[in-house]
């Protein structure tokens, strides 16, 4: 399986942790340059910094990370994974003897799923519950949900079963 391309993201968090490192691990000395304890906090007086990032570097640096799709996620199915993940989920309805699942479960595992989204595999044959609950009636349906659980949309992505097909199927 094909590793995935390193994301802007991390990039942007390690220059973020490198900023608020900086300044840090400051150490006292006295005037012979000898280490020295340094007092505690409330009594030290704040040392000028001579950081050359000024306030619309930083601003633009936070505004590319907050922008910054998170990636995305391919995960079994569990009772009460819907309520603690955060952002937009889909539950895709996957029977082991369904080729076209196999087909589908094959692209999400190479390609993961799109940044952002949230894919629980959801044992067709096995979760009748949730089939029922969704008004789920062939394999390889997906279906959006919010942080609920409540149904926003689906799609049968029988016919086409790729993660291209997902991300245009995306509310």
């Amino acid at each position: 399986m094909p590793e995935r391309p390193a994301r802007p993201l991390a990039a942007s968090v390690v220059l973020i942790a490198a900023l608020a490192l900086t300044g840090c691990a400051t150490q006292a000395t006295d005037a012979s340059g000898a280490s020295t304890d340094p007092a505690p906090a409330a009594e030290q007086a704040p040392e000028p910094t001579t950081d050359t990032t000024d306030a619309s570097d930083e601003a633009a640096a936070s505004e590319d990370t907050a922008a910054a799709p998170a990636e995305g996620a391919y995960l079994d199915y569990t009772d009460g994974a819907i309520e603690a993940t955060a952002g937009p989920k889909a539950l895709f309805f996957h029977a082991s003897w369904c080729p076209k699942c196999r087909a589908l479960d094959e692209d999400l595992r190479a390609e993961g799923a799109p940044d952002g989204l949230t894919v629980f595999k959801v044992d067709y044959d096995s979760r009748t519950d949730l089939r029922q609950q969704y008004g789920v009636t062939i394999q390889t349906t997906i279906v959006f949900v919010d942080d609920a659980g409540e149904k926003i949309s689906s799609v049968v992505l029988y016919e086409d079963p790729s993660v291209e097909s997902l991300v245009a199927a995306m509310p």
